[in-house]
This record gives structure tokens, sequence and C-alpha cells, in this order.
């Protein structure tokens, strides 16, 4: 592989391989956010968490919330940083730290956007995540030349209207 990027994964899907050995990935869908040249930041969008519940996440982080978080879905990330908590959302990006992943997609990890979610006050569209999928530099490159994910699109639709047991089997029919 050579020493730069041949296509940045940047607003893509990142999909596991059929049969993938590592427990972190196996039947994973990653929506990838950022993939330059110190390296790829991704979340996987069809694990969730077994164990907490919004109200927990929001108890925990001393945030007001009120009964919607009740059912609130928390998502497994990725197995980097675990304690770190992200939102992938659509508009509005006006948050104290977002990074535009595409034209209807970002991500954010400030308070402001927690607070304004626990009170419906949030994006309409949104998924919280717990740690995140990292790469360092030029090493998803290596992976993607040999042949250990599989890419495609990313959609919208499914990281935010389709169940989490179907989302691996959806994008895996956009490849």
């Amino acid at each position: 592989m050579t020493d730069e990027i041949s296509q940045s994964m940047k607003g893509k899907f990142l999909l596991a391989i059929p049969g993938l050995p590592d427990p972190n990935f196996s039947q994973t869908v990653t929506c990838m956010c950022e993939h330059n040249e110190f390296g790829a930041l991704g979340f996987i969008v069809n694990k969730v968490h077994p164990l907490l519940t919004g109200r927990e996440l929001f108890e925990d982080l001393e945030i007001q919330c009120d009964k919607s978080v009740d059912t609130l879905e928390i998502y497994l990330g990725g197995p980097v940083q675990p304690s770190g908590v992200f939102v992938l959302h659509g508009p509005p990006f006006e948050w104290s730290e977002s990074l535009r992943v595409t034209d209807k997609l970002a991500l954010s990890n400030s308070r402001d956007i927690l607070e304004a979610i626990a009170l419906q006050k949030g994006p309409d569209l949104f998924m919280i995540l717990l740690g995140c999928a990292g790469w360092g530099p030029l090493q998803l490159d290596n992976e993607l030349g040999d042949s250990a994910w599989l890419t495609c699109s990313l959609s919208e639709e499914i990281i935010f209207s389709t169940s989490t047991e179907l989302k691996y089997e959806k994008a895996m029919m956009m490849i």
C-alpha cells in the first residue's frame, strides 16, 4: 500500500465481512465520520447496549431528563474510548462541538446536545453511542487493501429508521 489514502471513507458505511471472527466487529455496520492522513473514526450503528438505558445514562451524567428517555436505546459505538458519549444526528447542526459527516449527518459530543435530547429539544433524528471505532494513520487503508471490509454508501434511513437487527442485512444489499 502507498503512503497516502487511496479514497476517503468519510460519509460511507464500513461493513464487516461475513464470518469476521473479531467479536467487536462481527456483523457490524460502521458509519465512517472521518478518514484522513491521521487515521479514521467511525461508529457502529447496529449494536445496542444490552444494559444501559437512556435514563441511566442521563442520570450518570447528571443531566435533567423527562420520561421520553426511559425507552431510549444507547448504542455501543465501538471498543475505543468506551466511556465517551457521542451523538450521530441530523439537523440542526449548531451544537458546541459538531463534525459534519455529510450534508444530512453530523457527529457531536458536547453536553448541550445531550441536554437538549434529554428534554426532547434536540434533533429529530439522533442516536447516542458509547465508544467509537478508530484506526491509526493508514491502518484502515491497509485493511481495505487486504479486503478486510466491505464498503457502501451511507444511508440515513438505515442509521435512524431501520430496526437494529436489520441494519446489517439492509446495508449488505447496498453493495
